[in-house]
């Protein structure tokens, strides 16, 4: 499993080969996102048609949808309280960050600032 942050996506729909290449690259079945990067790609939408476009794309580009649970919630809450006032995570990306490490898995992102001092956090650097 590869969780992709929020930011990827965004550099996806914006037309960015390299992210539409690391997508195409990354088999289906590995794919996957926390679903609060839906609900942030959701809340930019400006029209009904961006809402359908990003539905369809979560649907066909994206094999596992990570939904916060407590382990996830109580994860996400020790990192803001160690990481909050010295790196600025908020609490989406607690939130993200705590989805990749309960499930042992990667995130991919090109806000590594916002994940780089957390311990046992495998991030890998996206460069849009």
């Amino acid at each position: 499993m590869v969780i992709f942050d929020t930011d990827v996506l965004v550099w996806y729909f914006r037309g960015n080969d390299r992210a539409a290449a690391l997508l195409s690259q990354t088999p289906f079945n590995e794919r996957s996102a926390s679903a609060l990067c839906l609900m942030e790609l959701i809340q930019g939408c400006r029209d009904k048609k961006e809402l359908t476009i990003v539905r369809t794309f979560f649907r066909e580009n994206i094999s596992g949808m990570v939904h916060p649970d407590d382990k996830i919630s109580e994860k996400a809450i020790d990192l803001l309280g160690h990481h909050a006032l010295s790196n600025g995570l908020r609490t989406v990306d607690a939130l993200i960050a705590a989805s990749a490490l309960i499930n042992d898995a990667p995130l991919v992102t090109a806000n590594w600032k916002h994940f780089k001092g957390i311990t046992g956090l495998t991030v890998e650097r996206f460069r849009p």
